[in-house]
């Protein structure tokens, strides 16, 4: 082990990388209730889904420990997951199959951007203020959905409903609102996997509330494995990704939502990256201009190559985009400093697979509040975009609160792009807008005109 992942010359030991590598899991481990119970929604097995993921999780993991040689996790993310269910399958009408075949295709396309020097053009085509928009806004939309699976907010209009808090009158709902308090107070307590003790708390609660049902069984039965087969490389064929291109006016859409998975997948990557790389000397500068070109000339260049491929894996298995987790900050401030640390978290996600009875008890009221807590996390960037400049402000804001309100994540950064182009050029600086962001809304706006006239 130690001549293997370097332990000596990285400062750690076997001891040190083992606890990190628990405390990595045990951070993130609340995706293998909360995808399953997403991805369900678009008409997939619960089941398959819940296996794809582990499995994503394990070989995506396992590709950063053994080819990258870092203590980072990777797993089907949050925002691209809400991505794949309520944006393409809910708002844009395609089947579960085709989305999985845009997961698939990103993977193939960030795996070629990574190894050219076609990621640098990229990453730096998107203007700072655009990107802090982008992530925070997707944190917002995960909290949206938290709030809504709850059942505590409503936005939708009707003869009988009207926008408004709920009363808090189920017990769904009052078992979500106990599971937000638990998990609020653990997270301020900066309580080590604060998310994945409320989720188990919540589900405990809910035993006698009658809102959690008892499994006849807490192993993995015939179903789960059936689930499996239905979802895995199911993209394959007339329905999948073949019948992706068939409509016409379907492709401007098909192409800015795998834009869109590539730049979410990128930034999320770099950002965790160099953000928890460079602090703890996992990375160095060196790696940072590693960027710039191509090839696998560095730690970093591998990690990123890792998360690409774990992509595409993760769509072959029958989940959505599995992306490098934030949450590995937490096993490097444990201590983590090789490939050793993500090897452990990988074999705890495949010892899960087995517990899928178990796992499965968990109600949504458990989970929904796992949502929000996650989307507090996530609008951080909003901080960093400078409000008092109007012409920042703008394009930031559409990115906000169209992907918000419109209940689609690939509406809100195609809001943003255009409102930027257009602030530009209102400024006389339209020769600053890159030719990535240009072609992005020349696609987003042909797209809605396209919807308009069809």
């Amino acid at each position: 082990m130690k001549d293997l992942f370097g332990l000596e010359s990285a400062g750690t030991n076997v001891k040190r990388e083992i606890v990190a590598g628990l405390t990595t899991f045990f951070t993130m481990a609340y995706i293998i209730f909360v995808n399953p119970n997403m991805l369900a929604t678009t008409g997939m097995s619960w089941h398959g889904v819940f296996v794809a993921t582990c499995l994503a999780a394990a070989v995506g993991t396992l590709i950063m420990a053994l080819f990258a040689n870092v203590p980072y996790a990777v797993a089907p993310g949050m925002g691209l997951n809400a991505l794949f269910a309520f944006t393409v399958c809910a708002a844009g009408g395609f089947t579960w199959r085709q989305a999985l075949a845009m997961v698939f295709i990103c993977g193939l396309i960030n795996i070629i951007i990574t190894v050219t020097k076609l990621r640098k053009s990229i990453v730096k085509s998107i203007p700072e203020s655009l990107q802090n928009a982008i992530g925070g806004g997707i944190g917002l939309f995960i909290a949206y959905l938290g709030l809504n699976n709850a059942g505590l907010v409503s936005f939708s209009v009707s003869d009988s409903v009207t926008p408004g808090m709920a009363a808090l009158t189920s017990p769904n709902l009052v078992l979500a609102v106990i599971g937000l308090l638990i998990m609020v107070i653990l997270m301020v307590m900066q309580v080590k996997g604060a998310i994945l003790i409320g989720i188990v708390a919540t589900t405990i609660i809910g035993i006698p509330m009658g809102v959690t049902q008892l499994p006849a069984s807490i192993f993995s039965g015939s179903e789960t494995w059936q689930g499996f087969g239905e979802v895995s490389f199911a993209f394959f064929g007339g329905d999948g990704i073949i019948s992706l291109f068939s409509d016409p006016s379907k492709i401007p859409f098909v192409i800015v939502t795998i834009f869109s998975m590539c730049l979410s997948d990128t930034f999320d990557s770099i950002g965790t990256f160099i953000g928890t790389g460079r602090k703890s000397g996992i990375f160095d500068e060196e790696d940072e201009k590693a960027l710039e070109g191509g090839g696998f000339k560095s730690r970093l260049d591998k990690a990123l190559v890792a998360d690409s491929f774990a992509t595409s894996v993760g769509a072959l298995f029958g989940t959505s985009n599995a992306t490098t987790y934030v949450e590995s900050s937490a096993g490097i401030a444990a201590g983590g400093r090789t490939g050793l640390t993500s090897l452990v978290t990988a074999i705890m996600f495949l010892i899960c697979i087995p517990f899928s009875g178990l796992i499965g008890m968990v109600p949504s009221a458990a989970t929904s509040p796992a949502l929000i807590v996650v989307g507090i996390l996530m609008v951080e960037p909003f901080a960093k975009i400078n409000w008092t400049d109007f012409s920042e402000a703008v394009p930031a804001f559409f990115t906000v609160a169209v992907m918000s309100f419109t209940y689609g994540i690939t509406n809100g950064i195609a809001a943003g792009f255009i409102m930027y182009c257009i602030t530009l050029i209102c400024t006389k600086k339209a020769k600053d807008i890159h030719p990535i962001i240009a072609g992005a809304s020349i696609l987003f706006l042909v797209d809605i005109i396209l919807k308009a006239i069809g």
